[in-house]
């Protein structure tokens, strides 16, 4: 029992680093996606909606205790992701089809989430190429709500389903015996 634990708060350990890493990488480069939930999704995945939820809200206390502080608040959006996919993964097989839709759906819940937390803490404004539109929606008349979640959710759909999908393909190409049920069961 020992051993399955130690190897779960590994496996979460190497997640929230994966997360933070793929979240430095694209924002460095500003990127109009994030990559920052992959760690998030292959947990909730494999081992529930609870894992992930807390896998995602320890990426961002990290980010922000590690980079900045403002990352924290965004905590609530990759929870979400965990739970959501946690529990879509729990109900339906994680599935190409069952990826994308979930990919589609993280699409608009996400940004609901953090379009208001991203007014709050930069304006509206993500420090990518999306900023253009968002200026531009504004300019036209939008508010800074509609104005900011519209090049969210574009970004959104590349991103969470983009992420989901490549989750799938990463636990379809696990070899056999690194499954979850392998890796864990043989340890207690």
């Amino acid at each position: 029992m020992r051993d399955k634990k130690l190897s779960l708060m590994i496996f979460c350990a190497i997640a929230i680093a994966l997360n933070i890493v793929l979240g430095i990488v694209t924002s460095s480069l500003k990127l109009p996606l994030y990559l920052d939930t992959i760690g998030t999704i292959f947990v909730a995945v494999y081992f529930g909606p609870w894992y992930g939820a807390t896998v995602g809200a320890l990426t961002n206390i990290l980010t922000g205790i590690i980079f900045n502080p403002k990352d924290i608040p965004f905590l609530l959006v990759n929870v979400a992701v965990g739970l959501i996919v946690g529990f879509v993964a729990k109900k339906f097989k994680w599935s190409l089809l069952s990826s994308i839709i979930t990919g589609v759906i993280l699409s608009v819940v996400c940004p609901l989430i953090g379009t208001p937390i991203g007014i709050w803490m930069y304006g509206g404004l993500t420090g990518t190429g999306s900023d253009f539109l968002f200026m531009w929606l504004q300019k036209v008349g939008n508010t800074v709500f509609v104005s900011s979640f519209i090049p969210k959710i574009l970004n959104n759909l590349l991103d969470k389903i983009g992420s989901c999908v490549i989750v799938w393909a990463l636990i379809k190409s696990l070899p056999h015996e690194f499954t979850k049920d392998k890796v864990f069961n043989n340890n207690m």
